[in-house]
């Protein structure tokens, strides 16, 4: 084998490993933008990718033992490139119907479609998988040398794999987005089986290949102006390297949905502030402390807010208009997001200090004590498990003052309440007195602890000491009076999630499947 020919086929090697990690993360965020980012999702993904690659190594191997000719195999490669491509052609109108079943939760539908797309991997992935033993069997000269050649392949496309595990993620997809990311990793790995296959001798179908890889350029740029998704109300919508991002219009209202859009994350009306979700519920923590006096616990003595989980800054406004230009730190991971906010959602607000990193980290790392501190980073099935535990609580109260509260927004199935009653469980750890209660007509509920022993009773006082005062908000009033409504006892568990033991992805896999089969999504239908 001549060195012309051995480099090329080094060169194969590393492009099928950099595509076939791409196409594993860039399916994860085509099927993410439907059915969210949970371990059961990506148990999927990556199972069944792994059995694709193994059934291309043994097809491969045996194939390349037959036929061993660089013609065949940069031929199969070519194809595994244009499969690649040709995923979001067919995956768009299947995600697109998929969509309307999450929005109307159509499970039968939902199911079918996230089987039809993780199908769709099965070519690509295969002729992927058969390149690297058809590289081994190609490039070997003898015994003694067949240990250092085949070491050789396997760094090179480990290396690819590598590439292929950042570059879509954190370059390709936010800029270019999901769909013309596998045209892109298509593009390259089929132009660079079509050099093979020329230098290879092997020409007989040479103009085929070139107006194929043609066909494909012209749906990379044509996908340019086309739309993830096209949900009634669609005002915009890009991708993030953490989220695909979405932003409706309906009723003179706007809405921020991530991902699979089963929840709404925002909310924004330019002459509304109460929404009936977690965000303005917040706001009644600080007065489970005791009343000053007649006039209650005042609300000036709020003078500084902590939210992790900012999103586009509901919560935000909302507390501004209630405890005024009071400062206001928000933890937002996803600074596109952030940029989004201030686009659509009127995140303006000259007290509100925006910062984009993780709300673990930006909380540890904050020099400042709150009154109060707002979570809501988390909605099953994707809670991030690190802002669960009790080290996590901990940070927490050593940034709190000392009539310092934490507001948490948990999500839950009607009747499992276990996730709720871990929580609990954890915080009462580190905080003296916790309260609970369940948003109506949602599967949220907001636990609230202090740092300070209170009892329930003082919030009542304050509500009462509220209603004469032509100074309080109504937005405050009205919160008040829906934890009274709806209250619920705190109950405990023998479950205390740590940074070394919290099993958030085995209780909320439980809680959604129980709930899907157990009839309940019926009912809701």
């Amino acid at each position: 084998m001549t060195q012309s020919n051995r480099c090329i086929i080094y060169v194969a090697v590393f492009i099928t490993g950099m595509t076939a990690l791409a196409i594993e993360l860039t399916a994860s965020r085509l099927v993410g933008t439907m059915y969210g980012n949970s371990n059961l999702v990506w148990a999927a993904i990556i199972g069944l990718i792994l059995v694709f690659l193994a059934v291309g190594y043994f097809l491969g191997g045996r194939l390349a033992d037959r036929k061993p000719t660089q013609s065949i195999m940069f031929q199969l490669m070519f194809w595994g490139g244009y499969a690649t491509a040709l995923i979001p052609l067919i995956a768009k109108p299947i995600m697109r119907l998929a969509a309307d079943a999450f929005d109307q939760l159509q499970f039968g539908i939902l199911i079918g479609s996230f089987i039809v797309v993780l199908i769709l991997l099965i070519i690509p992935m295969t002729m992927l998988g058969m390149i690297s033993p058809y590289a081994i069997r190609l490039s070997l000269n003898d015994r003694e040398t067949s240990g250092k050649i085949s070491g050789q392949l396997y760094a090179i496309s480990t290396i690819g794999s590598f590439i292929g595990a950042f570059l879509p993620v954190i370059v390709l997809i936010p800029i270019i987005g999901t769909l013309r990311t596998f045209l892109a990793f298509g593009l390259l790995t089929s132009l660079t089986a079509l050099i093979g296959i020329w230098k290879s001798g092997s020409r007989r179908f040479i103009i085929v290949y070139i107006l194929l890889v043609s066909v494909m350029t012209v749906a990379f740029f044509w996908f340019g102006n086309h739309s993830l998704k096209a949900s009634q109300g669609q005002i915009y919508e890009t991708e993030s390297a953490y989220n695909y991002i979405q932003v409706l219009q309906q009723d003179g209202y706007r809405l921020l949905r991530l991902n699979e859009g089963q929840g709404v994350h925002s909310e924004w009306h330019p002459t509304q502030l109460f929404y009936g979700g977690p965000w303005e519920q917040f706001l009644a923590g600080p007065f489970f402390n005791a009343p000053d006096g007649e006039n209650g616990y005042d609300p000036s003595h709020v003078k500084r807010i902590a939210i992790i989980g900012l999103a586009a800054g509901t919560s935000a406004r909302q507390a501004t208009a209630v405890f005024g230009e009071i400062p206001i730190d928000g933890y937002e991971i996803d600074p596109v997001i952030i940029v989004v906010g201030k686009r659509y959602f009127g995140m303006n607000l000259a007290n509100l200090n925006t910062q984009a990193v993780d709300g673990r980290w930006g909380i540890a790392h904050s020099n400042s004590k709150y009154d109060l501190i707002i979570i809501d980073a988390y909605r099953p099935p994707y809670i991030p498990w690190h802002l669960t535990t009790l080290e996590f609580f901990q940070i927490i109260a050593q940034h709190l003052t000392p009539h310092g509260v934490v507001a948490i927004n948990v999500g839950r199935a009607p009747d499992d309440r276990r996730l709720i009653n871990g929580f609990c469980q954890t915080l009462s750890q580190v905080f003296p007195s916790l309260y609970v209660m369940d948003l109506p007509d949602t599967f949220n509920s907001i636990i609230y602890a202090t740092v300070q022993p209170t009892k329930v009773e003082n919030f009542y006082r304050n509500l009462l000491a509220f209603y004469p005062r032509s100074d309080i908000h109504p937005l405050l009033l009205e919160v008040m009076q829906r934890f009274v409504l709806y209250q619920k006892p705190v109950e405990k568990s023998n479950m205390v999630f740590t940074d070394d033991r919290a099993p958030i992805e085995w209780l909320t896999n439980n809680l959604v499947l129980n709930f899907i089969f157990s009839g309940e999504v019926k009912q809701l239908q």
